[in-house]
C-alpha cells in the first residue's frame, strides 16, 4: 500500500503559513496549478480535506496533524543530514512555541537567550493563554507550549517550571480615587480594572472568589500586552493583576502599591513537550526547565 507523499504535505504547509495558493508556489518555486494538485491528492487519499478554503486557507483538524507531523520530520532531517553529509553549513531550523504573554514578558526570553544567539534558529513564539497553549501542541502548531496543565498529552512529557505569583496593584493616586475606604465589594465594583482578552479568567476568579464580584458588572478593559499592563497601572487608568516578578522595581519605587498585602493569586505552570526528543528542541526544552525552576519560585 503506498503511503503517504510528504510532497503532498509540503505543499498544505505551504498553502497555510504563507497564506494562499500562489505564494506557497512562489515559496517551492513550483507553479500554482501544482500546488492545488498535491493538495488534492492528499485528500484524495485521505478522503477527507486537509484545508478549509477561505481567505486565508486554515487547516482542517486532519490538516493540522498532518502539518505538525511534517514539521517534526522536517526537523529530524536538520539535525540528521549535516551529520549524514558531514556539513556544519545549513538553513536555521524554524520552531514555533507557545508561551503566555506574561512568561514571555519576564523570564522566558532570559531562558532561551543562550539557545538563540549560539545556534542556527528561527523561533516563532506565539501567544496563548496559559489554557489554551496546550491545544496548540495537540494539533501539532507548535513544538512545544507553557500550560497551566500538569498532565501531558500522549507522546509528551510535562515538566514543572514553578509558579507565577500576581500581585493586585494599582499607583499611589488610583488607590486615593477609589481605595480611601479599603478594597472591599463595594469600592472593587467601581474600580476600573484589566484583563488580557476575552480568555484571561485571572482577575474574574480573583473578583468571584474573593469579594463575590461579577466580572461583567465592573469596568473591565480588554489589553492584550503585558507591558501595557504595567502603563496602564503606574499612569492610575487601572488596577491590575501583574506578576510580581515583572514589577519589582515599580513596587520598590512607589511607582505601584500592592492593594491587597500579603495576598497572592499564583498559578502553577508546565513545560509541554515531546518525549523524544534530540537536537535544538531537547537544547531549548532543558534552557526553558533549568532556567524558570532557578529563577521562578517553586
Amino acid at each position: 500500500m503506498r503511503g503517504l507523499d510528504y510532497k503532498w504535505i509540503e505543499a498544505l504547509n505551504a498553502v497555510v503559513t504563507q497564506g494562499g495558493f500562489e505564494r506557497a508556489a512562489e515559496e517551492l518555486f513550483i507553479s500554482q496549478s501544482a500546488i492545488s494538485q498535491r493538495v488534492k491528492q492528499l485528500e484524495k487519499f485521505l478522503a477527507q480535506p486537509v484545508l478549509i478554503r477561505e481567505q486565508p486557507p486554515k487547516p482542517t483538524p486532519v490538516g493540522k496533524k498532518l502539518i505538525g507531523l511534517y514539521q517534526r520530520i522536517r526537523l529530524l532531517e536538520h539535525e540528521l543530514i549535516p551529520e549524514l553529509m558531514n556539513d556544519d553549513v545549513s538553513r536555521p531550523v524554524q520552531l514555533a512555541l507557545a508561551t503566555n504573554a506574561d512568561s514571555l514578558a519576564t523570564w522566558l526570553l532570559p531562558a532561551l537567550k543562550e539557545v538563540m544567539t549560539q545556534r542556527q534558529v528561527e523561533l516563532n513564539l506565539a501567544i496563548y493563554g496559559e489554557s489554551r497553549s496546550i491545544e496548540k501542541l495537540k494539533s501539532g502548531e507548535v513544538a512545544g507550549a507553557i500550560s497551566l496543565e500538569s498532565q501531558p498529552i500522549t507522546g509528551c512529557r510535562a515538566d514543572y517550571l514553578g509558579r507565577m505569583d500576581y500581585v493586585c496593584v494599582a499607583s499611589p493616586d488610583f488607590v486615593q480615587r477609589y481605595f480611601q475606604q479599603g478594597v472591599n465589594y463595594q469600592t472593587l465594583s467601581k474600580a476600573p480594572a484589566v484583563s488580557y482578552d476575552q480568555y484571561d479568567d485571572l482577575h474574574r476568579k480573583f473578583l468571584a472568589d474573593h469579594f463575590n464580584i461579577a466580572r461583567d458588572s465592573v469596568i473591565n478593559h480588554n489589553v492584550g500586552s503585558s507591558e501595557a499592563f504595567v502603563r496602564l497601572a503606574v499612569s492610575g487608568i487601572a488596577y491590575c493583576l501583574i506578576p510580581k516578578l515583572q514589577i519589582e522595581r515599580e513596587l520598590t519605587s512607589g511607582e505601584l502599591v500592592d492593594i491587597t498585602p500579603g495576598f497572592l493569586l499564583s498559578n502553577r505552570i508546565y513545560w509541554h513537550h515531546w518525549q523524544l526528543e534530540t537536537g535544538i528542541l531537547q537544547e531549548i526544552s532543558q534552557a526553558i526547565v533549568s532556567y524558570a525552576q532557578a529563577h521562578l519560585p517553586q
